[in-house]
């Protein structure tokens, strides 16, 4: 009797099994992730346009941040990633296509011939800078200026190949931040190399892009990036970049920011960035010639704290940011600094 109840058992189990994978919707391994981030930010000198970095230009006004899904999904040495953005932040990533509030932040199709080496087909997010699209990826929500005025992401064919504690990766894609480019025969090249040692708890990588763009300007942006976990409650990260373009002339931007993040608990943080961003040839923000002629600098300090419950975090931000012109204004004074205060809700699941 006991032999036959366990057979019976075992009998409804399988035809359960088997009625599930029958109404199985989604394929076996398929990975899905979302996110979602809003915020509101006040502005001292009450001047929207003081903004001058990415994902964060609005003033006394609550806003729709960007909604994500991500898809993932492997078969052996092959898979295929999809990244969606929807919202304002989607939009100002993908800057170069129609302006629908929706972006494909990555899409792209891998092969893996062996452990070490990796290919990867499509359009991916950028190797180079600290910083990422994803809010709940950065612990300062407001971006900084090496972020906003680098590449968002590149689309072509890459390599990526480890060796221990070294990884190295080559490739070859469009103009930076244009996932179609049949108007110009022009490629770019990037390239990175990183140290990852398993006994100590540190990161450096070193990265390159570079080519001719579309109004045939050559840029070449060398990048390092290094973390160092000193504690499980402190660490640190650096970025320092620099862009050079030559077009008979030879111009520059550069960068370099410092990151201290404190832990005190597991369900709270700290994180401190410290960035110059020089554009002393009237690259980026010091464009008018009239106004600045030998164009600036600004010297920019954002402390943001983050308490997490779970897959939610709330960020509450302040940022001062300090020119060495008057590159701000209040009402129709001009200034050299501004401030603003900032909330943001980020959850990830």
């Amino acid at each position: 009797m006991k032999k036959v109840v366990l057979t019976l058992l075992a009998a409804s189990w399988a035809y359960y099994a088997q009625a599930q994978d029958s109404t199985r919707l989604l394929p076996e391994g398929l990975k899905i992730s979302a996110s979602a981030d809003v915020y509101y930010k006040f502005n001292i000198n009450e001047n929207v346009s003081d903004n001058k970095t990415s994902f964060t230009n609005s003033h006394n006004s609550f806003e729709l941040g960007m909604a994500s899904l991500k898809l993932e999904h492997s078969f052996k040495n092959v898979g295929f990633v999809a990244d969606l953005g929807f919202g304002k932040r989607a939009e100002e990533f993908s800057y170069n296509d129609d302006n629908t509030r929706f972006a494909i932040k990555q899409l792209n199709v891998h092969y893996s011939p062996a452990s070490w080496l990796k290919f990867t087909l499509g359009a991916y997010g950028t190797h180079v800078g600290y910083e990422l699209v994803d809010a709940y990826l950065n612990r300062n929500y407001s971006m900084s200026y090496m972020f906003s005025y680098g590449p968002f992401f590149h689309t072509g064919v890459k390599a990526d190949m480890s060796f221990g504690a070294h990884s190295f990766m080559v490739g070859v894609f469009n103009p930076t931040d244009l996932k179609s480019a049949s108007f110009t025969n022009n490629k770019y090249v990037g390239a990175q190399w990183g140290f990852s040692p398993s006994s100590v708890p540190f990161k450096f990588y070193l990265n390159y892009i570079g080519g001719r763009d579309t109004f045939q300007v050559r840029n070449d942006q060398f990048d390092a990036v290094i973390t160092y976990q000193a504690t499980s409650k402190f660490g640190i990260g650096y970025n320092g970049t620099v862009s050079h373009y030559k077009n008979g002339e030879s111009y520059d931007w550069w960068g370099s920011a410092l990151y201290l993040n404190v832990d005190p608990t597991e369900s709270f943080g700290l994180t401190l960035r410290s960035e110059y961003f020089s554009d002393k040839d009237g690259l980026k923000i010091f464009t008018d010639p009239v106004k600045y002629d030998d164009g600036g600098g600004v010297m920019a300090f954002t402390l943001s704290a983050n308490y997490k419950v779970g897959g939610f975090t709330l960020v509450p931000e302040f940022r001062l940011d300090q020119a060495s012109e008057e590159l701000f204004s209040k009402g129709d004074v001009a200034k050299k600094a501004t401030a603003n205060f900032l909330l943001a809700a980020i959850y990830k699941f």
